[in-house]
């Protein structure tokens, strides 16, 4: 190749790299609200990744056990985390630069890398403890619909039904495309968002109806002796939590916003574009909430109007038996079906969502620490294709070894609750130190960013004092 070709090559890269911050790409964005609403989509690939395992497992399970009486905490889990997301994406489009470069910056550094960056390499941990859950869930719900071997619960049929999931999951993932990214999460996002909301209603029709009475008595702000723990769990792993925080950087970038919006040269024209594009930035992030707020509300009732008044508190790979029994016996065959299969959908989604979503922080991180040039965009690509392929691969085998999925999911969150302590105080460094103050909301929106990373650092602070004392 001459060095002609190769300087084209690197023209032509640069040109498509989302990372690199061309006045050539710059665009005007959107004054209206349908217009805005045509840039959409970030925003739907967090949806996929936050509805399904904590909404099916935890959310029920807590249901499960306290009934109505937590119901407040789906709203305050879910809200709360928002301010931190969309601060942390403004950051994103006002730099260019995704959340594990920025954490490298949050000091002190330890052998010169930030401490955050450390941080991030025991966030790992909960990504493969969260996702080996999920897709063993996954595998149990299809098991019980179509058992390989006889046996829907054994050893060789989930393990099978692990396998041909993390076999879509790589085949989705090869050509590591956003649009293909987005496309997929937006599809199931609103397939399993109505699944929820179906399922709701369909208790209705059964002898565990539930009432306007019942959810006003779920928003009294009380909380039940002894749930103190899944509770924890729950806003670690309901809503955006440490992981779609982070993701989300990735994806406002990807999507264009911070290219569209071009380097910051001073100008008071890049102030009005970055400000239009974090407008749309935060519509999306909105949207979004009001996606998976439902759909955390509709599995949390599911298991308080079911499943508390009988008692059941089912764990582990008893979580879907239990409920699509129910259903099969109330409503009919059908009924108990239905929910297998969306229960499946729901979680593998999550699957879908996070195999590129990890990829990215994966391979940021590995630049970080000296792998490989991220802005070197060729390079990057193949190693979050080899990221990506191995990601299924290792969750895949350690759910079917552990064969656990609420087990998993509820140790995620919990650590979970303790990284979002980190993503809060690196969020209000970058924010103070980096994020260009003419595209800041003002005071009153800091001051909600504040209570959501006080609120964020105590439940962060509750989870360790459960674990250790």
């Amino acid at each position: 190749m001459t060095a002609q070709t190769v300087e084209r090559k690197t023209t032509l890269d640069r040109g498509l790299d989302p990372y690199v911050l061309d006045p050539a790409k710059i665009q005007q964005p959107p004054s209206t609200l349908r217009g805005s609403l045509k840039f959409l989509g970030p925003g739907m690939i967090t949806s996929a990744a936050v509805v399904g395992s904590g909404e099916l497992l935890t959310a029920t399970a807590l249901g499960a056990k306290v009934g109505f009486m937590l119901f407040w905490l789906i709203l305050v889990s879910t809200f709360v985390k928002v301010w931190v997301q969309v601060e942390l994406a403004r950051w994103s489009i006002s730099t260019g630069k995704p959340a594990i470069t920025g954490y490298n910056d949050v000091p002190p550094k330890f052998l010169g890398r930030g401490w955050m960056a450390w941080l991030v390499l025991l966030m790992f941990l909960q990504f493969l403890i969260g996702q080996a859950g999920v897709i063993s869930g996954a595998a149990l719900a299809f098991s019980m619909l179509l058992p390989i071997g006889g046996d829907p619960f054994s050893v060789l049929s989930i393990g099978v039904w692990v396998a041909i999931l993390v076999v879509v999951a790589i085949g989705i993932h090869l050509a590591n495309r956003y649009e293909l990214v987005e496309n997929i999460s937006t599809f199931l996002v609103l397939l399993v968002t109505l699944f929820a909301v179906a399922v709701v209603f369909m208790v209705q029709y059964t002898e565990f109806a539930w009432s306007g009475a019942d959810i006003a008595d779920g928003l009294r702000f009380q909380i039940a002796a002894g749930a103190m723990g899944i509770a924890l769990a729950m806003f670690g792993m309901t809503g955006v939590g440490a992981g779609e925080i982070t993701a989300y950087t990735y994806w406002v970038v990807e999507k264009g916003y911070a290219a569209w919006t071009g380097p910051n040269d001073g100008s008071e024209g890049w102030v009005s574009r970055a400000r239009g594009w974090i407008k749309v930035m935060k519509l999306d992030a909105w949207v979004s909430w009001c996606i998976y707020t439902i759909s955390t509300a509709a599995f949390y009732m599911l298991g308080a109007s079911v499943l508390n008044p009988q008692g059941l508190e089912p764990e582990g790979t008893q979580v879907m038996e239990v409920i699509s029994g129910i259903f099969s016996t109330t409503v009919g065959q059908w009924g108990g079906t239905l929910f297998l299969f969306g229960a499946g959908v729901a979680l593998f989604k999550t699957i879908i969502a996070n195999v590129p979503s990890l990829g990215r922080q994966v391979a940021n991180t590995l630049s970080v620490f000296g792998a490989f040039d991220w802005m070197d965009m060729v390079v990057r690509d193949k190693w979050m294709r080899v990221i990506m392929i191995i990601l299924p691969i290792t969750w895949g085998t350690l759910g079917v070894l552990a064969n656990s999925p609420l087990a998993l999911v509820v140790l995620a969150g919990i650590l979970n609750a303790l990284f979002l302590m980190g993503v809060a105080v690196a969020t209000l460094y970058l924010s103070r130190t980096q994020t260009d103050p003419r595209v800041k909301d003002g005071n009153g929106f800091m001051v909600l960013l504040v209570i959501s990373a006080l609120a964020i650092f105590a439940v962060g602070s509750l989870a360790l004092y459960d674990v250790f004392v």
